[in-house]
């Protein structure tokens, strides 16, 4: 379900209960979106805070808005991943 479906479903009907999150681990989304490769979003999720080099201070790539982490266990939740994607494509245009 698109963002645009969900915001005209609750504007029609607002006593709805939210709809629960979406959370995959690497491999279920990748399984999910073949486009993604685990390896790739491992390497979105290592890139998504910041950190330093000898040569100073590497920003993050903003990834970390999509991500739901429980101790060591990292989750991504679907629809702000695409957000996030959207987000990427607007930057570059």
């Amino acid at each position: 379900m698109t963002l645009e479906t969900t915001q005209t479903i609750q504007a029609t009907y607002p006593d709805l209960p939210p709809q629960p999150r979406i959370l995959s681990t690497v491999r279920q989304f990748s399984e999910k979106n073949p486009a993604f490769s685990q390896g790739s979003l491992r390497n979105l999720i290592h890139l998504s805070t910041e950190r330093y080099s000898s040569k100073g201070k590497i920003p993050d790539n903003g990834f970390d808005t999509a991500l739901v982490r429980i101790g060591r266990k990292v989750l991504i939740e679907d629809q702000k991943f695409f957000l996030w994607i959207d987000a990427q494509n607007r930057v570059t245009k």
